[in-house]
């Protein structure tokens, strides 16, 4: 009976590591895929120079992070900076005029698209730089994005990106998750794509520069573009990109070019953002491969095909690890948790290099990364819906709309930056929550002119 024991342990324990120990191999290889090629980025570095406008588009901005993200673009010496401002936002346009550098211009059309949409029509710069609201930048960073666009081949130039804390002093352990997906991104998936090929899937809207008659000449696709036969309301930085890419131009990411930006500093905010740049992503991804002109760029489209099953693979070890701890294999188990806390540091190890006081959240983002997993799953299920989620406003019959907390529609401008009325989650959603909550905050010292 001992022997028969130990031969269905053996069998148990096998059953549970190949197909575990197959995905842990495919995934170790897609990183290698990308972390070796991005140790051969280098930024662009020349004399190159032309002409510049700074475009942002401006709804019920924080007035204090406006006015600190207008100084330092003034700073920069663009030869223009629009500011398309809605309406209603008093306040930010009183502040906008009060520089002499900053075109103040109106508009009462809702939504984001529209407004970048008339900031680039009034550009006659040779460079159109698009900008949140949000977004302050180093001193140095329009002379660093223009330098790849010595190259004709160069449609659009992206930045490097670092998170600063809402309140502008203390981060939140929810922009501190924020910061470390952001170093993610920059240390391996981006230095890769843009050093493969040329051709960065997302120029993130934060900040990115583009030729500004080959932005011009996309208008209609711009803003009318659709998924499924309904109009797509966010993604604009992706739709971009990806027109960029398909008329044959390549993308580069400008990663001397520092830039900081806002995120959102609760978990409901966190979570949101995610379900909407995850929808984001698959709209685009899913297309750009369905289309077919991906393709022409061959390392680009293995990295939308890994992104997209990435999220599933990655829901495979927690079900090992239930399933071990049910029949009693403790050292499998052990061996689950070990592995998880080593890989997933080596992973981030660009950050953990950067902010050291981090490893103490190792443990508590291995949580996140699987629960992501679930929220990728749940965006892809729930592709059709058009809703910002941090900001009142969705599709509703093909036009954005502002909406209430009950989801109707309500006549008043919908490019609003108010976060929607939130509930308490319900069940381990709310004990997860209050866990991360009681996590610690880190300084800002030094942000955002010194990068850490």
């Amino acid at each position: 009976m001992q022997y028969l024991q130990h031969v269905l342990d053996f069998f148990t324990s096998a059953a549970l590591l190949v197909p575990i120990g197959i995905v842990g191999l495919f995934r170790w290889a897609m990183w290698l895929v990308k972390a070796i090629p991005a140790r051969f980025y280098r930024p662009i570095s020349n004399g190159y120079t032309t002409t510049a406008t700074l475009v942002t588009p401006v709804y019920n901005e924080d007035p204090v992070l406006f006015r600190k993200a207008l100084e330092s673009w003034i700073a920069n010496e663009p030869e223009r900076i629009i500011a398309v401002i809605d309406v209603t936002d008093v306040a930010c346009m009183a502040i906008a005029r009060e520089y002499s550098r900053v075109e103040v211009l109106p508009i009462d059309i809702p939504g984001k698209r529209p407004a970048l949409a008339a900031g680039v029509d009034a550009t006659t710069t040779e460079i159109v730089v698009l900008v949140d609201s949000d977004v302050i930048w180093e001193p140095d960073v329009l002379a660093k994005l223009k330098m790849p666009f010595a190259d004709p081949k160069i449609g659009g130039v992206g930045t490097r990106q670092h998170m600063y804390p809402s309140d502008g002093k203390r981060a939140t352990i929810w922009e501190r998750f924020a910061d470390i997906y952001l170093d993610i991104r920059y240390s391996d998936e981006v230095p890769a794509t843009t050093v493969v090929g040329r051709a960065v899937s997302c120029l993130s809207g934060r900040t990115a520069a583009y030729r500004t008659r080959l932005l011009q000449s996309m208008r209609e696709a711009f803003l009318n573009e659709t998924f499924n036969g309904r109009p797509c309301m966010s993604g604009d930085d992706k739709r971009y990109t990806c027109l960029v890419l398909q008329r044959g131009y390549r993308t580069w990411n400008q990663l001397n070019a520092r830039v900081y930006s806002t995120f959102k500093p609760d978990f409901p905010g966190f979570v949101k953002q995610r379900i909407r740049w995850s929808r984001n992503s698959f709209r685009s991804d899913l297309r750009a491969l369905w289309q077919g002109w991906v393709w022409k760029y061959p390392y680009l489209a293995l990295m939308l095909i890994d992104k997209t099953v990435a999220p599933f693979t990655l829901l495979l070890g927690p079900v090992v690890l239930v399933v071990a701890m049910a029949v009693g294999n403790w050292r499998l188990v052990g061996a689950l948790l070990l592995w998880w806390l080593l890989s997933r540091a080596a992973k981030i190890w660009a950050h953990l290099h950067r902010r050291p006081a981090d490893w103490l959240l190792v443990p508590f983002f291995i949580g996140i990364t699987f629960y992501m997993s679930l929220v990728k799953a749940y965006a892809l299920l729930t592709i059709n819906e058009h809703k910002w989620l941090t900001r009142p406003v969705a599709m509703i019959g093909g036009v954005a709309t502002r909406v209430g907390a009950a989801g109707q529609a309500q006549p008043v401008d919908p490019y609003a930056t108010q976060m929607l009325p939130q509930g308490r989650p319900s069940g381990w959603l709310w004990r997860m929550r209050n866990l991360f909550a009681s996590g610690g905050a880190v300084a800002a010292r030094g942000w955002p002119w010194r990068h850490r």
